[in-house]
């Protein structure tokens, strides 16, 4: 069994949240990346009327996850899919709707400290970065074979990469002489197109390269479009969602969603607004949450974390 297992991030604020919407006899809590089901246990344990339907691409992650549920597994169903697929895995169980949804969009402890799955920069491992081991592109196919200005492009969307141009040009011309196939080669490429005086500030140089690789390797910003009308959509009416987002291009597109939905659609000068055009959705944070001082201090990963939370106050328009 997998024992390097991290606390899930803000944990309490979640089970808090999520709770309220989970006292019904049989009520569904959708957990659509379970990982090693932290949350999905904390939850479980603090809303006993509940059911799990518990979401995973990861099969190395489901397999853990039923392992750490214990007797709570009594009480849940796993389904290896991906998170943007919420409604066909709940249709294909007969479940009508949630009530409470959670997302994490961060990485498990499982892929960030398993080395052969290459997604640290830090140590040297395979250029994989797949979340679904099974399938799909490896970032070593991107940066093997994707043109300079492919990459580019990549660098600046998904990591926001100032250097990015840079970056780019030294891979191709460095992937001419070997082929990139572990880490460490890149982190070097990279820390060698960077200039020198900005090596030194905004963390580690390979930081948003090997993000800007793992989002596209894993489809991550375009699933994320795909999953909040998706997961919104299987709220029942007092139905819950939460999004653990890790950064600023995820946050926006999580604030977007559930702003939209929370503002009516009236025109401004309508002194009453029609039941259609009312919001569908009630915040439940205040702007992004972060967690606490002494959560950081204990998980450092937690430090970029930003949590947002609503709920459904009427059915879809």
């Amino acid at each position: 069994m997998f024992t390097d297992v991290h606390d899930p991030v803000m944990v309490t604020r979640i089970v808090e949240l999520l709770a309220p919407a989970l006292s019904r006899p049989g009520s569904v809590y959708v957990d659509c990346t379970l990982g090693l089901a932290g949350h999905a246990r904390a939850v479980l344990e603090a809303a006993p009327q509940a059911r799990l339907v518990g979401i995973d691409r990861d099969p190395d992650a489901l397999e853990v996850a039923r392992e750490r549920l214990g007797d709570l597994a009594e009480r849940a169903v796993l389904v290896r899919a991906v998170h943007d697929e919420i409604e066909e895995v709940l249709a294909g169980l007969g479940i009508a709707g949630a009530d409470a949804v959670l997302a994490d969009l961060g990485l498990s402890s499982l892929q960030i400290d398993r080395a052969e799955r290459g997604f640290a920069y830090r140590v040297d491992s395979p250029l994989d970065m797949r979340m679904d081991p099974d399938g799909g592109v490896t970032a070593a196919d991107i940066l093997n074979s994707w043109s300079a200005a492919d990459i580019a492009r990549i660098l600046r969307r998904y990591g926001e990469e100032r250097f990015a141009d840079r970056i780019a040009t030294a891979i191709v011309a460095e992937r001419d002489r070997q082929p990139f196939t572990t880490s460490a080669r890149l982190v070097d490429v990279i820390a060698a197109a960077i200039p020198a005086a900005a090596r030194h500030s905004g963390g580690h140089p390979a930081k948003r390269t090997f993000q800007a690789l793992r989002i596209e390797v894993n489809d991550e910003m375009r699933g994320l479009a795909r999953f909040l009308p998706a997961a919104i959509g299987s709220l029942r009416v007092q139905g819950r969602i939460a999004v653990l987002a890790y950064h600023s291009l995820e946050d926006r597109q999580v604030k977007q969603a559930l702003a939209d939905l929370a503002s009516d659609r009236a025109p401004r000068d309508m002194p009453v607004v029609p039941e259609h055009l009312r919001p569908e959705l009630q915040l439940l944070t205040r702007g992004a949450e972060r967690p606490g001082q002494e959560e950081i201090e204990n998980n450092p990963r937690a430090a970029s974390a930003r949590l947002r939370a609503a709920q459904r106050i009427k059915e879809a328009a």
